[in-house]
């Protein structure tokens, strides 16, 4: 991949990617503008590198079926550094003790007193 490209290239480029996408499909450029609800000649257009617009180009990958391809081409960001140290922050360290039912808290209850030698 060229990095170096100029966007006159890239937009070639790209345009010869989504022709050959088109015609593994067996898909006419008119076929193609008839499921897109573009002009053949936005599709010839785009398939040289002669212009579009996001939009078209949106239309173009669905049409191909390649929408999902979106995801991969700008990526949804990750947390920053920032939102990660907090997380990391809030991260259990240690298990919490065993503890004993509710039930086997309660004291038994006391032993009514009594006065005198057989207390």
């Amino acid at each position: 991949m060229d990095l170096i490209k100029t966007d006159v290239a890239w937009q070639r480029d790209l345009g010869a990617r989504l022709q050959a996408h088109r015609l593994n499909q067996n898909l006419s450029q008119a076929e193609l503008a008839a499921a897109t609800g573009l002009a053949r000649k936005t599709i010839t257009n785009i398939e040289t590198g002669h212009g579009g617009t996001l939009l078209t180009l949106i239309a173009v990958l669905r049409g191909l079926g390649l929408l999902g391809q979106l995801e991969a081409f700008v990526p949804a960001p990750g947390p920053s550094p920032i939102q990660l140290v907090k997380l990391a922050g809030k991260q259990r360290r240690r298990a919490t003790g065993r503890r004993k039912p509710a039930d086997a808290l309660e004291e038994p209850a006391p032993k009514p007193w009594t006065w005198g030698p057989n207390a």
